[in-house]
């Protein structure tokens, strides 16, 4: 996947964890809220760690 793809995707998946958070928070399920958080975070750190399977030469 090209990076700039990557970027986007991960400012995206950080913004979605983000808001969700603040809405788990807002309705009182904090441990929900800091879950969600961090599997946001989570799949961020593992799209860049992991390549993507593909032709080897």
């Amino acid at each position: 996947m090209p990076i700039h793809i990557k970027i986007i995707v991960s400012i995206i998946t950080l913004v979605v964890g983000a808001v969700f958070l603040y809405f788990e928070i807002l309705h009182g399920q904090m441990s929900v809220g800091l879950v969600g958080a961090g599997l946001a975070v989570f799949m961020v750190i593992s799209m860049w760690l992991f390549r993507e399977p593909g032709r080897r030469s």
